[in-house]
C-alpha cells in the first residue's frame, strides 16, 4: 500500500493535481493537495519595455555664436527669404527667428537653434553662398598693405578685399569696408591726392548726395552712401569709393587733410 501511495505521489507532482488518499480499508478521506514547487513552475520569457525614443540632432550653432559657420548660415537664409540683414557673422536675434520660422515651415521642432537635422534640410533647398554673398554688408578681412602705402598719410585702398586702410607711416588706425564702380564706370587704380573736401557735397552729374566727400581723381571721391548701406554689395556706385558706415566716415573725413595720399590698388 506504501508503494502506491508513493506512486500516487509521483504523479500528482508530475501532473499537478489533487490525489485522494486511501485509507487501509480502501475508503477514501480528505483529498490531499499537492502543490508544484515554485522551481518546477515554468519561468516565462522575461519582457522589457524600453520607450522608443529618437535621439535629439545634433546642435551645430546657437545664439551667440559667431564666425564664418554662421555667415553661411545667414547667407543662405537670405536666399529662401527668412533673413535679409547681414550676414554679420554673429547669431543674433534675427537669426533665431529666421531659424525659428524655418524650422516651423517644415514641421521640424521650432528651437530657433540650428541642428543637424535643420542644417541638412537647408543645404538641400540652397546653393554655396559666393564670398560676396558671405561679406554682402562688410566684415571682410582685409588684405597686406600696397607697399606704396606704407610712408606718410595714405587712404589705402584694395580693390581685392573691398577695404579701405586709414594709414599713417605705416600704421593703420582705421579699417573700413567699400565699394567702387561698376564694370561700365570702374574705381581708377593708381597714385592720387586728395584734392577736395566736400562736407555736404551733392552731386549735380547723378542727382544724389555724396557727404562726407573726399575727391582724389576728377569727380571720383571717397564718400558714404546711403544705397551701400543698404543693399552692400548688391549694387555698385558711378566710379566712387563708398562707405557705408556713417560715423566711421566722418570720424575719417575730420582726420584727412587735403593732399593725403590716396592709393588704389588690387
Amino acid at each position: 500500500m506504501r508503494r502506491v501511495l508513493a506512486a500516487l505521489a509521483v504523479v500528482a507532482v508530475v501532473g499537478g493535481c489533487t490525489v485522494q488518499a486511501a485509507d487501509g480499508d480502501g475508503k477514501n478521506r480528505t483529498p490531499v493537495r499537492i502543490e508544484l514547487p515554485d522551481s518546477a513552475s515554468p519561468t516565462p520569457r522575461a519582457t522589457t519595455s524600453t520607450p522608443s525614443s529618437a535621439t535629439p540632432a545634433r546642435v551645430l550653432w546657437s545664439r551667440g555664436d559667431t564666425g564664418r559657420d554662421i555667415r553661411e548660415l545667414q547667407a543662405r537664409l537670405r536666399q529662401v527669404a527668412w533673413i535679409f540683414e547681414g550676414p554679420t557673422g554673429t547669431y543674433d536675434d534675427a537669426t533665431v527667428e529666421a531659424v525659428k520660422g524655418f524650422q516651423g515651415k517644415r514641421g521640424l521642432p521650432k528651437t530657433g537653434e540650428t541642428d543637424s537635422v535643420t542644417w541638412q534640410r537647408l543645404l538641400r533647398m540652397t546653393r554655396e553662398p559666393g564670398k560676396w554673398e558671405l561679406y554682402l554688408m562688410g566684415g571682410q578681412p582685409a588684405d597686406a598693405p600696397d607697399a606704396r602705402c606704407m610712408t606718410g598719410r595714405v587712404l589705402c585702398i584694395s580693390k581685392s578685399s573691398r577695404t579701405l586702410r586709414w594709414m599713417v607711416d605705416g600704421r593703420t588706425l582705421t579699417t573700413l569696408p567699400v565699394r567702387f564702380g561698376t564694370e561700365y564706370t570702374p574705381t581708377r587704380e593708381g597714385v592720387f591726392r586728395v584734392y577736395w573736401k566736400s562736407r555736404d557735397h551733392y552731386s549735380t552729374l547723378y542727382h544724389s548726395p555724396m557727404p562726407y566727400a573726399m575727391f582724389f581723381s576728377g569727380g571720383q571721391a571717397v564718400h558714404y552712401s546711403t544705397d551701400f548701406a543698404a543693399r552692400g554689395y548688391a549694387g555698385g556706385s558711378h566710379g566712387c569709393v563708398n562707405v557705408r558706415d556713417e560715423a566711421a566716415i566722418s570720424e575719417l573725413f575730420d582726420e584727412v587733410r587735403t593732399g593725403d595720399k590716396v592709393v588704389v590698388h588690387w
